[in-house]
């Protein structure tokens, strides 16, 4: 059978589901969610955020060209939902969602001390692409919480429980937590 062809569309799954910290100057820290993240650079460490224009964090890092990019679990499942459909410009998420802000080493947006790895980053470049704009940022720092990794210090995803996102059906997933074979090493 052929297979259907689709019109063209952002069908990359799944996503990370992450939360996005971000403070400028003095004014309180918002929190976004994102999952249009993505690793873009090994050496110096890089990732790449994109934020529709409209949203409160997007003009923040705009002017602090910084953030913390918050990893989530399963058990975030809600901060998740509630930070993604909430706007902070009214809205204290931290106070809201009972969570804990963190002073970094890096940068001046704050940690999320209740998920289990934070990627301190800074703004390199902006790419403006439509809709939203894309941030690629220098991962400054990395924060990780000694219960989620393993005897080689790397995350262990059973302990984890990454949270995934599908954007084109607007579903949060869990369950990858079975390991099908190591790079190079598949036979």
């Amino acid at each position: 059978m052929p297979k259907k062809l689709l019109k063209a569309q952002t069908l990359l799954i799944p996503l990370p589901a992450v939360l996005i910290s971000c403070q400028w100057g003095v004014e309180k820290p918002n929190i976004i969610t994102a999952s249009w993240v993505g690793i873009c650079c090994s050496e110096p460490p890089m990732l790449s955020v994109a934020i529709r224009k409209g949203r409160f964090s997007h003009s923040i890092i705009s002017k602090s060209m910084e953030f913390v990019v918050n990893l989530t679990s399963e058990k975030h499942l809600k901060v998740v939902d509630f930070c993604g459909t909430i706007s902070g410009k009214k809205v204290d998420k931290f106070k809201k969602m009972g969570l804990t802000p963190k002073k970094g080493e890096k940068v001046n947006a704050p940690l999320i001390e209740e998920c289990p790895f934070n990627l301190e980053c800074v703004v390199r470049k902006i790419l403006k692409l439509g809709s939203h704009d894309l941030f690629i940022s220098e991962i400054v720092a990395v924060h990780a919480d000694p219960a989620y990794l393993d005897q080689q210090n790397k995350p262990d995803l059973k302990k984890f429980k990454p949270l995934i996102y599908c954007t084109k059906a607007q579903e949060y997933w869990g369950g990858l937590s079975v390991m099908l074979g190591k790079y190079g090493k598949i036979k």
